[in-house]
């Protein structure tokens, strides 16, 4: 069974675990802006449990003006829990656990929660192969970003709720 909540300050190791097992080397986030973006907007953290144990997440800021190649923001330097703009900054899966639907659970119940706040849009960067991924979750492509977050390319993509 799919167990969601939002994450609390104890989540922190365990999403820097999975963060670091499933992206590529500058691309994770550390464990002290896991911390600060649980701590700071927890409504915007989601957790999966299966079974009692964390095996993926979401996690957000938000923004009136969505600026996706910000640095800042992915500390929430800028953010605003009141604004209508959400900006993913990860959704990840533990590798263990991928290929079993989970990032699409976590996707539409990160949906549903945010429309219950009132929020406005979506938006993310992913790499180019996850954009056929994302469009097929209700996403549409935007740009090119101008990040280089982690030394990649990424692409920028919204939904309107």
């Amino acid at each position: 069974m799919n167990d969601f909540r939002n994450a609390k300050p104890a989540d922190a190791n365990r999403c820097f675990e999975i963060e670091t097992d499933a992206y590529e080397g500058d691309e994770a986030a550390s464990l002290a802006k896991i911390a600060k973006r649980i701590g700071t907007y927890p409504e915007g953290f989601l957790i999966l449990e299966i079974d009692g144990q964390v095996v993926g997440f979401i996690n957000c800021g938000c923004a009136y003006n969505v600026e996706m190649s910000d640095e800042k923001f992915r500390e929430l330097i800028g953010h605003d829990p009141d604004a209508p703009n959400v900006v993913i900054m990860s959704v990840v899966v533990d590798p263990k656990h991928q290929g079993k639907g989970y990032s699409k659970a976590l996707l539409v119940e990160f949906e549903r929660r945010m429309r219950a706040l009132g929020k406005s849009t979506i938006h993310l960067m992913c790499k180019a192969y996850h954009v056929p991924l994302y469009e097929k979750f209700g996403y549409d492509y935007q740009q090119p970003s101008a990040s280089d977050h982690g030394g990649v390319v990424w692409h920028e993509m919204s939904m309107t709720l």
